[in-house]
């Protein structure tokens, strides 16, 4: 049994080093930049949040850090500044969904209750990043912080809600998948809940692709976004 528990924390803890790579070569392949003039989007939030999803809140946390760490130490150039508000914005997001998915009694690994915990994250995200972009943005850019606050109405809330939506649609799209490859590739238990795409996950599938391309739609044509693939 002690072998059984220590092998699944091994394996635990490699899939969670997969995840923090996997986030931040997401940095490499696939960036929506110029959005307003200089934000970006990137889907490292998705996988830093799928492996909170699956392995539970503070694992997710544990992503997030270590993730914000390589970037600011490799790609990043907005230094300790940059790297707060990476990590405290990714773990807001990936810690509230998980949270509430895994714990709330009555939503704990339902379906309604991966909605509820992805509509909780894009609140508690937005709002989160609300209060960087007021006391943290200004120290890093070096700009006064009525300019901040002259961006954040026709800007900076529109962007981090939609970044934020478009990231949990990507979850609810790819968490089921991912889980059932993580299953049968024994990184974690198999259980009684088993995959199955029925009329139900067919129809949050689709509401789901349709929040993708309706985010990405408005990020390149609306807000003058440039999609990139596989950055060098």
């Amino acid at each position: 049994m002690n072998t059984s528990k220590r092998s699944l924390s091994i394996k635990k803890i490699s899939a969670l080093a997969i995840f923090s790579a996997l986030s931040y070569l997401s940095l490499y392949v696939f960036r929506i930049p110029g959005i307003g003039g200089f934000l970006t989007f990137d889907i490292k939030d998705t996988i830093v949040c799928l492996a909170a999803m699956i392995f539970g809140p503070f694992s997710g946390a544990a992503v997030s850090l270590l993730a914000a760490l390589i970037e600011m130490v490799t790609v990043s150039g907005t230094g300790p500044w940059g790297f707060l508000m990476n990590f405290l914005s990714t773990a807001a997001f990936a810690f509230s969904a998980s949270a509430v998915y895994m714990y709330i009694p009555k939503l704990k690994k339902t379906m309604k209750g991966a909605i509820s915990g992805l509509l909780a994250a894009i609140f508690a995200s937005t709002v989160v990043m609300l209060v960087l972009n007021i006391f943290v943005t200004p120290v890093y850019l070096g700009v006064p912080r009525d300019a901040v606050f002259e961006m954040l109405v026709p800007l900076l809330l529109p962007f981090n809600f939609l970044k934020y939506v478009l990231n949990a649609a990507l979850v609810l799209v790819l968490y089921k998948p991912i889980k059932e490859v993580l299953r049968k590739t024994k990184f974690i238990r198999s259980s009684s809940e088993n995959y199955k795409f029925d009329k139900k996950s067919l129809l949050l599938t689709i509401c789901g692709l349709a929040l993708i391309v309706a985010c990405l739609l408005i990020f390149v044509f609306v807000m003058d976004g440039n999609l990139q693939f596989f950055k060098k």
